[in-house]
């Protein structure tokens, strides 16, 4: 009997050790995170700027638009800018969430309290913040910066976020990038 004992023991140990060892790790990870990218785009600041302060735009533009073609989007509040809400839910891919434009400061900066519902609960910060870069251009960076729980923090273990997020804010400058430099080309006396 004494030996079964020190078999499920070694057992246990060997079962919950690796556990308790990435959970005590994972506690050691930064509680806050911080993701941005930046596009340089040849477009004046108000043709930008109007690609994010109408959250209704965003279906040209937005990485995750494409990821669920039968995503249910729902616009409530002001029609853009401050108050402006955009909800939404789809398959596993976008889950479930909602924005609301916390702050517009017309041709300069737009942000938002981006809080997810579904697969996972959370709230965070995004920035779109634009700045001239020369005469004809203006830099576009997005960003987010959020909490990480205990959940997350292990989640982030095996996932990059930075990279992950990262990269689909990339792909959302991109086309922002092409959208507002198309635009900016068929009207160029647009107010810089």
């Amino acid at each position: 009997m004494a030996n079964w004992k020190k078999i499920m023991g070694g057992v246990v140990a060997a079962v919950v050790t690796p556990g308790a060892i990435i959970v005590a790790y994972a506690s050691t990870r930064p509680s806050d995170f911080h993701i941005e990218r930046v596009q340089r785009i040849e477009a004046s600041s108000a043709t930008v700027y109007a690609q994010i302060e109408d959250m209704h735009a965003w279906a040209a533009w937005s990485p995750w638009e494409k990821l669920d073609p039968t995503m249910k989007r729902s616009f409530s509040g002001a029609p853009k800018g401050v108050g402006a809400i955009y909800e939404w839910e789809g398959n596993k891919d976008v889950g479930q969430g909602r924005m609301t434009i916390t702050e517009a400061v017309p041709g300069a900066r737009i942000v938002q309290k981006l809080e997810f519902i579904k697969p996972f609960e959370a709230t965070n910060k995004t920035m779109f913040a634009i700045a001239p870069d020369g005469d004809k251009a203006v830099k576009l960076t997005w960003s987010m910066d959020g909490h990480n729980n205990l959940g997350m923090k292990v989640f982030g273990l095996f996932m990059n976020m930075d990279k992950q997020v990262g990269g689909d804010f990339e792909k959302g400058l991109a086309s922002i990038k092409a959208i507002a430099e198309k635009s900016q080309a068929a009207t160029p006396a647009a107010a810089k």
